[in-house]
C-alpha cells in the first residue's frame, strides 16, 4: 500500500509567531502521517521539518537546485529538480494534502496547483480563496489532514 503524504507549503522567511505555528503543526501532523513533502529550504519549510522530526516523521525537500546540500538540515530525503520555481508543482503532486501557511507569490502558486489538480488545501493563516479551506488553528488543520487521509 502506498504511504501517505501532506504536503506544506509557506514562505522562504517567516515571522517567528509563523515559525512557531509552523513547528507546533509539523509536530502535530507527524502523529496523523509519516511523510511530509515541501519545499526543503528556509523559512516555513525549515520550521515544519524541524517540527515534523521533532515529532517523529520523515522529511521530503523537492528543491529547487541542484544541489542536494541546498536542503535545510531537517530534511531527510532531498530531491534536487534543477527546476526552480516550477518545481512548485512536484511539492503539490507529491501530497494527498497540502496545509498552506502564511506566503507570498510563490505559496499561492502552490495553492492554484492545488485547486487545478483536486488536491485539498488547508488554508492556517494562508491566503483566503474559495476552494481552500480556512482553518484558525494548528489543531483543526492536523484534524482536516486527517481527515482528508482517511477518505482517500
Amino acid at each position: 500500500m502506498r504511504k501517505k503524504i501532506v504536503g506544506v507549503i509557506g514562505g522562504h522567511t517567516c515571522t517567528d509567531e509563523v515559525e512557531q505555528i509552523a513547528h507546533e503543526l509539523g509536530k502535530k501532523l507527524a502523529k496523523v502521517v509519516g511523510l511530509l513533502a515541501c519545499g526543503g529550504l528556509s523559512g516555513t519549510m525549515l520550521a515544519i521539518c524541524r517540527g515534523f522530526k521533532d515529532g517523529g516523521g520523515v522529511t521530503i525537500g523537492i528543491l529547487p537546485s541542484y544541489n542536494k546540500d541546498d536542503a535545510n538540515e531537517y530534511v531527510d530525503i532531498p530531491l534536487p529538480t534543477g527546476m526552480g520555481l516550477a518545481r512548485n508543482v512536484l511539492v503539490v503532486k507529491s501530497a494527498d494534502v497540502v496545509v498552506a501557511l502564511p506566503g507570498e507569490a510563490g505559496t499561492l502558486s502552490e495553492i492554484a496547483y492545488c485547486l487545478q489538480f483536486g488536491i485539498p488545501v488547508i488554508s492556517l493563516r494562508s491566503w483566503d480563496i474559495p476552494g481552500v479551506i480556512k482553518v484558525d488553528t494548528v489543531e483543526q488543520a492536523a484534524d482536516r489532514v486527517k481527515e482528508f487521509l482517511k477518505e482517500n
